[in-house]
């Protein structure tokens, strides 16, 4: 007789999903390995991370599915609102509702109780799954998703998983290993700004494609020279090197991301994400003014404390360099190295208004993916 996990999984290959990005809850403790020997699955750290990435899965072509704990969902709010309603990007999301059945954790309940209300509240698609009875719904998620063009979460309660037989999973044990790190690190006054390295990334880039961060070097960008592979972000701050990560993982093309201080320390799981793995086509180029640019040019800690190249090395990122100089920059960029340390000064430059909806940033982008 079919397991109700066995279901699920039959229920994600009928519908052709390429990959699952997933973070464990206890009640799904089974489902997770069944899922991982059939359909490729990138583990996460933060479900927010995970939005981005199955972004870029879909802006390359692919069919991704989120499976995570209901209460990720908490932390995902902004970029499903921001990211996937914005650009119509879909994800379906198999979310284990925790707080509402059988709960023995009282930190639970307070989220998951108000969780159908939230998601109502936010304009997010969700159905309910609260028996094996249910569990068919979960390919009206998937199909209404992509469809759509929208996130639509499945809450699916404990209540379906009682009684399945317990797999336990094969136990992984921490690898021995040496850690070293030779890094020399020589920070300088800022001589170049912002838009003049983004020149010089626009002028090496022929068929590549190019990620932007939001606000101000988005505008730049456009202003420098606009290109349908470039993908200009209008919001969800922190995420853009996270979409290049998926876009890295399912197309062929270099990804040149172009990401800020303030938005990776925001979001440094992007670069534990890609320090995991190492694509050897994406180059996250982190442009460091020491400043949110966009909203002021407030303060970061990268001005006196934090140096990004060695929390990108700490993450994992073998290939990284720091650079001053347009030419320093521009040999970096030709050697696509992994992680560029671009230190600026903390100017912006006037540019308009980008003249372009989300939906068609998007459509654009992966209509020229394809040619």
């Amino acid at each position: 007789m079919e397991s109700p996990e066995q279901k699920v999984v039959k229920v994600l290959k009928n519908n052709s999903i390429d990959i699952a990005a997933t973070l464990p809850c206890d009640r799904i403790k089974v489902l997770l390995p069944l899922i991982s020997r059939s359909v490729q699955t990138i583990p996460l750290t933060r479900e927010e991370n995970g939005v981005g990435i199955c972004a870029g899965m879909y802006l390359g072509g692919k069919k991704p599915v989120m499976v995570i704990q209901s209460t990720g969902i908490g932390n995902m709010i902004n970029a499903l609102l921001s990211l996937n309603l914005t650009y119509s990007i879909p994800l379906p999301v198999l979310a284990s509702w925790r707080g509402v059945y059988k709960e023995s954790i009282e930190a639970q309940v307070q989220l998951g109780e108000r969780m159908p209300a939230i998601l109502d509240a936010a304009g997010i698609k969700f159905t309910k799954i609260e028996s094996k009875d249910e569990l068919d719904k979960i390919d009206l998620v998937i199909k209404d998703s992509f469809k759509n063009t929208r996130p639509h979460i499945a809450l699916i309660s404990p209540a379906v998983w009682e009684g399945s037989l317990k797999e336990v999973p094969e136990l992984c044990e921490i690898t021995p290993r040496a850690s070293a790190l030779d890094f020399n690190s020589d920070i300088r006054a800022p001589s170049m700004s912002r838009y003049a390295a983004i020149k010089v990334l626009a002028s090496v880039a022929n068929d590549e494609i190019i990620l932007s961060n939001l606000g101000i070097p988005s505008k730049e960008l456009y202003t420098i020279k606009d290109r349908e592979l470039n993908f200009y972000m209008l919001g969800s701050m922190g995420l853009v090197s996270s979409i290049g990560l998926g876009l890295a993982f399912v197309q062929e093309r270099h990804v040149y991301v172009i990401d800020g201080d303030g938005s990776l320390l925001m979001n440094p799981n992007a670069l534990a994400a890609a320090g995991a793995y190492n694509p050897r086509n994406l180059s996250i180029i982190a442009v460091d003014n020491a400043a949110y640019g966009s909203t002021g040019n407030q303060e970061t800690c990268t001005c006196t404390q934090i140096d990004l190249e060695l929390l990108a090395r700490a993450s994992g990122i073998k290939d990284t360099v720091k650079v001053h100089t347009e030419a320093e920059l521009k040999e970096a960029l030709l050697h696509k190295v992994n992680f560029v340390h671009v230190i600026v000064k903390p100017v912006n430059s006037a540019c308009k208004e980008i003249p372009l909806s989300a939906k068609e940033i998007k459509q654009r982008f992966m209509d020229a993916l394809v040619k």
